[in-house]
């Protein structure tokens, strides 16, 4: 539909054409090479590849959560090879192994980056042009437009555009007065922070793929468990587990030292209904950030790290770690130290392993053993009669342990978990009579086992700490950017764009009487249009004097689906 001056309804309502290739309709001559190349360009800055690319690229991140990383987990990656001798090879083939520095995730991830940033910057010079301009001159039959009201007031032309232009600024929009004999018009529009919003939440997101690709470039996080009075350092080769980004790895932890001190642990005796709640975790440190500086004292408490030069040391566990110490059958001490027990329940009900790799029984003969066990700070027994722990505090500390002898599978080359014992190719050592051999210890007691394979001694308790060394950079970059992209969001979808139109004639023979005319046109479906042209033909109207009583004035509105004012003829 064209008004009178020639000005198209959609340009108005669009402020501009999307699409238009100059291109005659229905032409089907090949594309030159350069034609060709631009119309490649366009198909990948459209939204709609935007779109689809950021679902490819949530598709192609599932094989890294279906498969092993080597970056995080080599050893799972060597379990699953081991397991799947067929399928490993082709899956390593394809970069399963290493899906988000793999060539196809890199090249969605890229076209992705690409697709946005070719899509918003014309866009966003489109919106800046558009900020600039002034709006549309008023169109010569405004009663075309969706929403059209008319009225009567009993004021000259001049100070019924003055009352528009002023009931108009009021409402925020930006304005264009055309003064003529006899009349004018304003011309307005408002709502440009709408597509503001809309180029804001593109340029975020554009932000927080970056954001998120530098953490998952340059990313790496260590765990290191250290009983108290013992340490540990950032160097490779000293940590519990490592997991590095695609440009990271242990080499990249800065250097430091650090000595766990003492823990700092309270639970809740107190309260009935909340007995053994943890009310206290903090680990006490000397933490030495490069060689050659001094130490310092620091107190590492849950959500509280301690910073090293952009790197984090967070407190992520403690627990119980029974000193323990084992002789062999020829008396030889083969281990004497804490040996941490993980905590599986809230009273601190843990397990854990001692390898013995290197000892000798009675006879003088080599022999691998394993123990396997569980530690109770405070033993008592469930309703079964099954040894518990009470209370996570140690009050009546009990290890019981079982014993096992046999491959412990250490020789083998392949990595193990060291918290965990693999009794497949072991043997349970029984008491003689084909029943388990248990092991029940308070501290400072011994027990000697079986087949003369040694004396275990249980002598005291420690306290362990588990660390986690982290730096995740572009952390706080995407939580920025995910709030402005929240905020432009919010914008597109709760600003109305809308442009208002105001004309106002003198009525032929009534001097000192106006006739107004008022249209408004929005972007999409606005059901506040309607109320905008009510509400600025009201505000015009009491702005300036109603025409006597008994004229033929009055308010009238456009029908909806004919698009003429009541009366209007075809």
């Amino acid at each position: 539909m064209a008004t009178t001056d020639g000005t198209h309804l959609d340009d108005l309502r669009d402020g501009y054409r999307d699409g238009a290739d100059g291109r005659p309709a229905g032409g089907a001559a090949p594309l030159a090479p350069l034609e060709f190349l631009r119309y490649c360009w366009r198909q990948l800055t459209s939204m709609r590849t935007a779109l689809f690319l950021l679902m490819l690229l949530a598709v192609a991140a599932v094989p890294g959560s279906t498969f092993p990383q080597e970056n995080n987990d080599p050893s799972g990656v060597a379990t699953w090879r081991a397991e799947h001798p067929t399928a490993g090879p082709w899956v390593d083939r394809l970069q399963g192994f290493h899906v988000y520095s793999s060539v196809w995730f890199s090249a969605i991830y890229l076209l992705l980056f690409i697709s946005l940033v070719g899509c918003v910057l014309p866009r966003a010079r489109v919106h800046l042009a558009a900020l600039r301009s002034r709006p549309p001159r008023t169109p010569a039959r405004l009663s075309r437009l969706p929403e059209h009201a008319e009225a009567e007031v009993a004021a000259p032309p001049e100070q019924a555009l003055e009352a528009a232009r002023a009931a108009l600024r009021r409402r925020r929009f930006r304005l264009d007065v055309h003064p003529e004999t006899g009349g004018g018009s304003v011309a307005a529009e408002r709502g440009h922070h709408r597509e503001t919003g809309n180029l804001l939440f593109h340029l975020s997101l554009v932000g927080l793929l970056i954001a998120v690709a530098a953490g998952s470039l340059f990313s790496y996080s260590g765990q290191r468990l250290v009983t108290v009075g013992s340490g540990m350092v950032g160097t490779a080769g000293s940590w519990d587990s490592f997991s590095g980004g695609v440009w990271a790895s242990a080499d990249d932890v800065p250097p430091f030292a650090l000595t766990l001190d003492g823990m700092d642990v309270a639970f809740e005796a107190q309260q009935t209904t909340q007995i053994g709640e943890p009310r206290q975790f903090a680990a006490d440190v000397t933490l030495t950030d490069a060689p050659g500086q001094a130490p310092r004292r620091e107190t590492i408490q849950v959500n509280h790290p301690a910073e090293l030069d952009g790197t984090q040391i967070s407190l992520s566990g403690n627990g119980y770690a029974p000193v323990l110490t084992y002789r062999d059958g020829s008396g030889a001490v083969v281990k004497s130290g804490p040996v941490p027990f993980l905590p599986q329940t809230g009273n601190y009900d843990s397990t854990g392993v001692v390898k013995l790799p290197d000892a000798t029984d009675a006879a003088g003969q080599p022999v691998q053993v394993g123990l396997r066990g569980v530690f109770l700070p405070s033993a008592t027994v469930d309703a079964s009669g099954t040894p518990v722990s009470g209370f996570p505090d140690l009050a009546n500390p009990l290890l019981i342990m079982v014993a096992f002898t046999g491959d412990l599978g250490l020789d083998d080359g392949v990595a193990q978990n060291v918290y965990e014992l693999d009794d497949s190719r072991l043997t349970q050592v029984s008491d003689g009579q084909g029943r388990p051999f248990a092991i029940r210890l308070v501290p400072g007691q011994s027990v000697e086992l079986p087949q003369g394979l040694g004396t275990v001694t249980f002598d005291s308790v420690e306290r362990f700490a588990s660390f986690d060394v982290r730096h995740t950079p572009g952390q706080r970059e995407a939580l920025v950017f995910a709030l402005l992209a929240a905020t432009g969001l919010i914008l597109s979808l709760f600003v109305p764009r809308r442009r208002v139109w105001v004309r106002v004639r003198a009525v032929d023979g009534r001097p000192g009487v106006s006739r107004l005319e008022v249209a408004g046109l929005a972007r999409g479906n606005d059901a506040g249009l309607r109320e905008e042209v009510d509400g600025l033909l009201a505000a015009v109207q009491a702005a300036t004097p109603a025409p006597p009583v008994g004229d033929d004035g009055g308010s009238q509105h456009v029908d909806m689906t004919t698009g003429r004012t009541p009366g209007e003829g075809s």
